[in-house]
């Protein structure tokens, strides 16, 4: 037996013997290595003849393949073993009780919008949502804005294409698009969702809430939408009485539109919704403007409707007395342990909403 197949026999003596992973990689490079058993051997080529070549290699080769199998046989096995090793230690009772245990928080957001969608669900109101990316007909045109609008600057809205067609929806009134192009009137619908604007401030943030609002059918009129809003303030505030009133304003999608502001008055640093000599805008509105039906393929000959929108975020800040909109969106747990609602606490009309 010659000097080599010594060392390849001690070598598979070592290999069956490894215990650990270290151990066998160790050995693996003393045989493959740059400078091991095996390449040292090869090198010998050069001093044989060409016959003797073929017979060398071969033989080589077939001797490096039987070191191969053996590693890999004996790796697989180290390997397996710690595994099972690792099992056996890392046991878990799952019966022990939790060492710390703490209940999650419903943020603000969440709930305000969980009441809201209660408080229309009462009146026969359904609940549509709508992707946030958006195409600019259902965000701008089929809402009757002109071309030349404020509201589709680059510095108020967020364009993902150079063309201007594709963006983050400003509102979710294409929500309300959506839902009269596949479907026929009448339409009674609420919308709440994510919007963005290129804003940012104390009460502004590029991200926010809003809610939409839509009723179409026959006959409707600005009665039908002041006696549903002062529903929804007298619900969601918890009073008994709103003191309400509608300012003429302007929106391309609505015709007529309104501002709609509530009564209040600050009593011990504190402001108290419902009546009182001050003023709060909260919310805006009006009658769907006939092109909007056309455009939504709706015939405003026979079918008329209110929409109206609402800042949810606003609102949750004028109920719940959070003072600065940004902090809605830091993800600070102290934040949401003060200001966050019991998860198993549901909103409903019957019991009140927030207690």
């Amino acid at each position: 037996m010659s000097e080599f197949e010594k060392k390849i026999t001690e070598y598979k003596g070592k290999i069956k013997l490894s215990t650990n992973i270290e151990e066998i990689e160790s050995l693996r490079l003393d045989l493959f290595g740059k400078n091991g058993v095996i390449n040292l051997e090869f090198k010998k080529l050069g001093q044989l003849s060409a016959e003797e070549k073929k017979i060398f290699a071969a033989n080589i080769n077939k001797i490096k393949q039987d070191l191969l199998d053996i590693y890999n046989a004996k790796s697989v096995e180290i390997l397996d073993k710690d595994i099972i090793q690792k099992v056996e230690k890392e046991k878990i009772d799952i019966t022990l009780p939790e060492k710390e245990f703490k209940i999650g928080k419903v943020h603000p957001v969440s709930q305000v919008i969980d009441e809201i969608s209660c408080i229309f669900s009462e009146i026969g109101f359904s609940v549509e949502e709508g992707p946030d990316v958006e195409n600019d007909y259902n965000n701008f045109t089929a809402l009757n804005t002109p071309e030349n609008h404020p509201a589709k600057d680059m510095h108020d809205t967020f364009y993902l294409d150079e063309n201007m067609k594709t963006l983050l929806r400003t509102h979710t009134s294409p929500v309300q698009v959506r839902t009269m192009l596949k479907g026929k009137p009448p339409f009674k619908i609420i919308a709440p969702g994510r919007t963005y604007r290129s804003d940012s401030d104390q009460t502004h943030t590029p991200m926010f809430h809003q809610l939409e609002g839509l009723h179409i059918d026959k006959d409707i009129n600005m009665g039908h939408l002041k006696g549903c809003l002062n529903y929804f303030i007298r619900e969601f505030f918890e009073v008994d009485k709103i003191k309400m009133r509608f300012r003429p304003s302007h929106f391309p999608f609505t015709e007529p539109s309104a501002e709609v502001d509530i009564g209040y008055r600050i009593e011990n640093n504190k402001i108290i919704i419902g009546e009182g000599d001050k003023w709060l805008e909260i919310l805006g509105c009006g009658m769907v403007h006939p092109n909007v039906l056309k455009n939504c393929k709706v015939d405003p000959n026979k079918f008329q409707g209110f929409a109206f929108g609402i800042g949810i975020d606003r609102l949750a800040m004028l109920k719940y007395g959070i003072n600065d909109l940004r902090s809605f969106f830091e993800c600070d747990y102290r934040w949401l342990n003060h200001y966050g609602f019991d998860p198993l606490d549901v909103p409903t009309n019957y019991r009140g909403l927030s207690r």
